[in-house]
């Protein structure tokens, strides 16, 4: 429960400093990427490191990696298709849901696995 209550506040005070960011830098749609991510990746790597050790906050790591590497061939792929066929968003995403799921396989199998 401590580590949950500690997460919390660590993750807290970093999305206020990205939020802060956030609105310091220009376009202001950036607030919202300096915000979430960031923040959240942050505080569970300094948690990992701390309650688990380096290995395991490396190993979390590269599975970050390998989960912004396949959203970004999901995003890409959803961005395509919304704007060649004009479709709505929620048909698009939840029907290119398993792209995803397949690129954070295909990447877990060929770089985190080995």
């Amino acid at each position: 429960m401590a580590e949950i209550a500690l997460r919390f506040l660590i993750g807290g005070a970093v999305v206020c400093g990205f939020a802060t960011l956030g609105d310091l830098f220009r376009p202001k749609s950036f607030a919202g990427l300096f915000g979430a991510a960031p923040s959240v990746a942050l505080a569970t790597l300094a948690l990992t490191i701390v309650i688990k050790g380096q290995y395991y906050a490396g190993l979390e790591a590269r599975s970050m990696i390998a989960g912004a590497v396949a959203f970004f061939i999901y995003a890409s792929c959803v961005s395509w298709v919304m704007m060649r066929y004009k479709r709505s968003a929620l048909l698009v995403t939840t029907l290119c849901i398993p792209l995803w799921l397949v690129a954070s396989w295909g990447v877990w199998l060929v770089w985190i696995r080995r």
